[in-house]
């Protein structure tokens, strides 16, 4: 690396631990619950001196980035503050890799790289949220939705060949499915004795179920084509999968891509296989199209 890269490099360090001081002290004046706030405070704090680090070798001053700064205190407020700092420590993995490089170039380097693998570690237990407590409910009611009603608006769709029929007999099961899926997690949850309350989890699965239910039917409510329909309900419902992937798998720190093609192609199948058996079932009763 030349000298000109070396400047580079570092001034982007520079920028970047400055950039991060502000958003987790912004952070930690958010938080209420005091064990956040200190976790939060003491990460900031070593983002703080990292910047003073890079600061002695490139003998200048440096401005945060305003947008990145706004981006995650963003962020954060809408999905959740775990989901915030875990995607920001996704794009800090990032400048540990540069930090790698310059381990034996400055001394106190390591040290640095060393406090950012700490601050994953501190990351993992920090946030107790609510609604984190419930994404296993929230996951049940999706994939059941989207397996399930996929399935079922396939098989309408060779069998009815309505669109408006096909809305009406999809709305009438998904309804019907979302209540026997909050039941169950209801009383899934109350047998557990675990730390999450059995109404909240049947709430969060039963909500999932009927906005998954909403967003699959609404294509037959607004055009005529039982094929079209079709097509835009399969995609919303990837769409969904995607979305709340890696919701999950920032939040969990699982891994995306598998996750994500893992419950794709099971809707998918599902879906392929309801058409077929909907197409077997209208020549066999002998139904006509509608």
């Amino acid at each position: 690396m030349s000298d000109r890269e070396t400047e580079r490099a570092v001034l982007a360090a520079q920028k970047n631990e400055i950039t991060e001081h502000l958003i987790y002290e912004r952070l930690s004046d958010a938080v209420k619950e005091p064990r956040n706030r200190d976790v939060l405070r003491h990460i900031s704090r070593d983002e703080l001196r990292h910047y003073k680090f890079w600061k002695k070798h490139s003998r200048r001053d440096v401005s945060p980035d305003r947008l990145k700064i706004w981006k995650y205190l963003l962020i954060a407020r809408i999905f959740g503050l775990i989901f915030g700092v875990k995607l920001m420590e996704r794009d800090e993995g990032r400048a540990q890799e540069v930090y790698e490089k310059f381990t034996e170039s400055f001394h106190g380097a390591r040290s640095i790289l060393e406090d950012e693998g700490e601050h994953e570690e501190s990351l993992i237990g920090l946030i107790d949220e609510e609604h984190l407590r419930y994404v296993g409910s929230v996951v049940l009611g999706l994939n059941d939705a989207l397996v399930e009603l996929t399935g079922t608006l396939a098989g309408l769709t060779l069998a009815l060949q309505n669109a408006g029929l096909i809305a009406l007999v999809g709305s009438i099961t998904g309804v019907a499915a979302s209540l026997s899926m909050a039941a169950s997690e209801y009383l899934s949850v109350k047998t557990e004795g675990g730390e999450r309350n059995p109404i909240r989890a049947s709430i969060y699965t039963g909500i999932a179920y009927v906005f998954t239910v909403l967003l699959l039917i609404s294509p037959f409510l607004l055009f005529s084509n039982i094929y079209f329909c079709l097509g835009v309900s399969i995609l919303s419902g990837i769409f969904v999968i995607l979305l709340f992937t890696f919701y999950v798998s920032v939040t969990r720190s699982i891994p995306f891509r598998r996750r994500f093609l893992e419950m794709s192609l099971i809707s998918l199948g599902v879906a392929g296989l309801s058409f077929v058996i909907g197409f077997l079932i209208r020549i066999f009763l002998n139904v006509e199209p509608g």
